[in-house]
């Protein structure tokens, strides 16, 4: 069948989705995430709706009008807005367009099955990790990173019960909030594994957070964090499934206790004795733990001028000091820096800081579909460093960003020749546009911004009352006589 005589059934296929992110067959990575791949991962939530000839929003068409939703801001953010793309789009397939209203989208957006986008997101960030030449790799090995933060949502009752907001804010003056705990690679950039909670609360801090995500790593794999993270049991779970860690020493433990053996100028073996059993452990696990595990301890000198440190002590697990010397390791956790400026394009470039939905299942949902997003951006530019001689980091995410949602509606459109030529055009240009990296490196700049922000009051109390005052003719922030 042609694309032309296929071309009114596109929106039943999961093909749709491949064609808008500049996916093609003979692109390094293209067996990642296949079409066939999707439909399976699908079958197994069976979930199927509007199934149809004449149903609109099926699976396929409801998270393209999703993911179309991640890639702009603002007002094009909408629900609204993803319906009025699907409208042009359909119109350009020869299909009748569908209603001006957002209401059968946002039921169909409801119906996509979590665990679906969840699974699609790891996929693709699994499968390109396997797939990167070994030239990318650190000394062969592949480097996962790991930090928190935080995401803020919509003030509703169904949010805040689940997510409720900061104690110290009254009641209608704060937004819910969720932490979370993100994996990612160094190598290729894309989000391995996420878990997400209350802000506050027992069991909701990023260590808590972390250990469900120990199932993503691989034997063998090197975990870099920062000195959170930096706990005897969090060392101790890595060691017994083979995964090496790599993080600052915790600011409440002395550089100088626990020495066994001295390598060298401010590089030592330490021994850590086990902690007593937390609340959190059970008894079975924690007799299990070693009664005491060996780390090579690291004083790292920082000469660059400007910085906020002169000297921090890295921990790791990986004692062999001819295989690893102790500057491949301070140049190690020196990369884990990279996980910063991933998280900033998520939640600043792609808008994730502030989320759009109004209960938490569709909170979760937008989260996945954003780093779905982020992980099908980030393959488009292993794609295009595959056929040049930069590494995926030198390329910019934004222009990357960019491309995609400039021919986001138009590709699906065309036929065959021409999607081809323009993703083969499209994964060109991305290498054009490089992140400089002789004027990034060392870089100093001041925590602080140029443009002032606008100067509107803030709300100091909840917004019923502020009207309430309004309506008497009292203006509530206006200073009294």
């Amino acid at each position: 069948m042609s694309f032309y005589q296929g071309r009114e059934l596109l929106p039943q296929r999961f093909r749709l989705i491949l064609l808008s992110v500049m996916q093609a067959t003979g692109l390094p990575f293209s067996d990642v995430l296949t079409e066939e791949e999707i439909e399976d991962a699908f079958d197994e939530q069976e979930s199927w709706f509007a199934q149809e000839d004449d149903d609109i929003f099926t699976p396929p068409l409801t998270l393209w009008a999703f993911l179309s939703q991640v890639l702009h801001k603002e007002e094009q953010r909408s629900c609204l807005a993803a319906v009025s793309r699907v409208m042009v789009l359909l119109v350009a397939l020869g299909r009748e367009p569908c209603a001006k209203n957002n209401g059968a989208y946002c039921k169909a957006r409801a119906k996509l099955p979590e665990v679906f986008i969840e699974r699609l997101a790891t996929r693709v960030a699994d499968g390109c990790e396997k797939r990167v030449p070994d030239e990318w790799l650190w000394k062969g090995r592949h480097v996962k990173l790991a930090d928190g933060t935080t995401v803020s949502m919509p003030d509703t009752p169904e949010n805040q019960e689940v997510y409720p907001q900061q104690a110290e804010q009254r009641e209608g003056l704060g937004f819910p909030v969720a932490r979370m705990v993100v994996l990612m690679s160094l190598t290729t950039a894309m989000v391995c594994g996420m878990a997400i909670g209350p802000y506050a609360g027992k069991e909701t801090g990023e260590l808590a957070l972390m250990r469900q995500l120990v199932d993503h790593l691989d034997p063998n794999d090197i975990l870099l964090t920062d000195r959170y993270f930096c706990s005897y049991f969090m060392i101790a779970m890595l060691l017994t499934r083979d995964i090496e860690f790599v993080a600052r020493l915790h600011h409440s433990r002395n550089e100088d206790a626990y020495r066994v053996k001295r390598l060298g100028k401010g590089s030592y073996f330490v021994e850590w004795p086990r902690p007593s059993k937390p609340d959190w452990m059970e008894d079975e696990t924690y007799n299990q733990m070693p009664e005491s595990i060996t780390l090579r301890q690291i004083k790292v000198k920082v000469e660059e001028p400007g910085f906020r440190v002169e000297s921090f002590v890295v921990v790791t697990t990986m004692t062999d000091t001819k295989e690893y010397s102790n500057d491949d390791i301070a140049q190690l956790y020196r990369k884990r820096w990279h996980i910063e400026l991933d998280i900033r394009a998520i939640k600043c470039t792609l808008g994730m800081d502030v989320l759009r939905c109004k209960t938490p299942e569709m909170v979760h949902k937008e989260i996945w579909t954003c780093l779905l997003a982020y992980n099908l951006i980030r393959k488009t530019m292993l794609q295009s460093a595959k056929n040049t001689i930069h590494s995926p980091r030198q390329l910019s995410f934004t222009n990357a960003l960019q491309n995609m949602a400039a021919s986001w509606v138009v590709l699906p459109t065309l036929d065959n020749p021409t999607i081809t030529l323009m993703i083969s055009t499209q994964i060109k240009s991305l290498a054009s546009q490089l992140v400089d990296k002789p004027k990034r490196a060392n870089r100093v700049e001041p925590r602080a911004v140029k443009r002032r922000p606008k100067p509107h009051r803030l709300l100091t109390m909840p917004r019923e009352e502020a009207r309430e005052l309004l309506r008497s003719g009292v203006d509530p922030y206006e200073k009294q006589k």
